[in-house]
């Protein structure tokens, strides 16, 4: 399997992936649990998310299109601004203040300190098991390696834990709130 850095031309292959595999993930269903409002706003959440990353040359993706992954290096961030305006024009009422505490846990777990950020990655649920999660995570480390950075993640999915601590991700809290599923930030040391 190769895993190559995707090209603003990749962009549309990589947000399907994406929309793929989070259709499944507990925290995105949670907060978009309608299939047709979740496929609507789902690309858009992950162009505020994490698109920069096409941009900066660190968005990676398995060359047959069955995994992709959005790393921001130090300095980038995600769009914060449309992000919460996404989520407060498409996730219902009974959510919308548990959704505000998220994200204000979210933003004191994050370092302060330079990092790189993987705001996500993902696998199509047909390809999951064959060790393309693993490989978009070993080739993107590479640079964070090479950089001697911390790295930071926050995991939407319990079934994602070990792949992360496989690659050196250590659990440093966790982000709850009302009915919402628990979602857990992870650190990885600078190597």
């Amino acid at each position: 399997m190769k895993i190559k850095t995707a090209i603003p031309a990749d962009q549309p292959g990589a947000i399907g992936i994406l929309t793929l595999a989070f259709s499944i993930d507990p925290m995105a269903r949670w907060s978009l649990p309608d299939p047709a409002k979740y496929l609507a706003v789902f690309p858009s959440l992950t162009k505020a998310f994490g698109g920069s990353a096409f941009g900066k040359g660190t968005a990676y993706i398995a060359d047959d299109f069955t995994g992709a992954a959005l790393w921001l290096p130090p300095g980038v961030k995600s769009d914060e601004e449309t992000l919460k305006k996404l989520f407060d024009e498409n996730t219902g009422d009974d959510i919308k203040e548990d959704m505000q505490k998220i994200f204000g846990e979210m933003g004191k777990f994050h370092p302060a300190e330079p990092h790189w950020f993987l705001p996500m990655i993902g696998v199509d649920p047909a390809h999951q098991g064959a060790g393309t999660g693993s490989a978009l995570m070993a080739e993107a480390l590479k640079a964070v390696d090479r950089d001697g950075a911390i790295a930071y993640l926050e995991s939407s999915n319990p079934k994602n834990i070990s792949l992360y601590q496989r690659h050196g991700f250590e659990v440093i809290g966790e982000i709850q709130s009302g009915s919402s599923p628990v979602l857990r930030p992870m650190l990885r040391k600078a190597r």
